[in-house]
């Protein structure tokens, strides 16, 4: 008799058990699969945080040069302006997923670009304030090298990826 009970209550309880068992796994799956795509987004969003902040910084600084040497064209302020634009868009989207540690490190970044964006515009329009020269502005834009180094590592650590 007893015999009969456990062996009824197992096939019962098994496909009850099997359920449960189904019902953890595929939640640890999901878990896995959740994780995976955030580690996605954020390398994606660095990647594209670190090249637009690296061209940017690169199209700045030949415009400061084209500047100092007269030969800035419409096609130069176009190209940065349009690299500006995309640091300014990769940033703002990098806000929403990225840690702060990150965002504080690319505000220490912008701080230095966007003042010699500002900077780089005045002198070509002709209205540069007192002391402010392209020569200037390229040893004040070396600021940001440093800057650049510091966020790319704090990225770099944040995926796990350490020299």
């Amino acid at each position: 008799m007893i015999t009969a009970v456990v062996g009824v209550l197992g096939t019962l309880f098994a496909p009850l058990l099997h359920q449960r068992l189904t019902v953890r796994q595929r939640a640890e799956e999901a878990l896995i699969e959740d994780r995976r795509r955030r580690f996605e987004e954020r390398r994606a969003a660095y990647t594209a945080m670190n090249r637009a902040s690296r061209q940017f910084h690169t199209l700045l600084k030949d415009a400061l040069h084209r500047i100092r040497d007269d030969v800035y064209t419409d096609d130069d302020r176009a190209r940065l302006e349009e690299a500006r634009r995309d640091y300014r868009d990769q940033y703002a989207e990098a806000q929403m997923i990225v840690p702060e540690r990150v965002l504080a490190a690319s505000r220490d970044l912008n701080t230095v670009l966007a003042g010699i964006d500002a900077v780089a515009k005045r002198i070509d329009r002709g209205i540069p304030r007192e002391g402010e020269t392209a020569a200037v502005a390229l040893l004040e834009l070396k600021d940001a090298e440093p800057r650049l180094s510091e966020m790319r590592r704090i990225m770099r650590e944040d995926l796990g990826l350490t020299d």
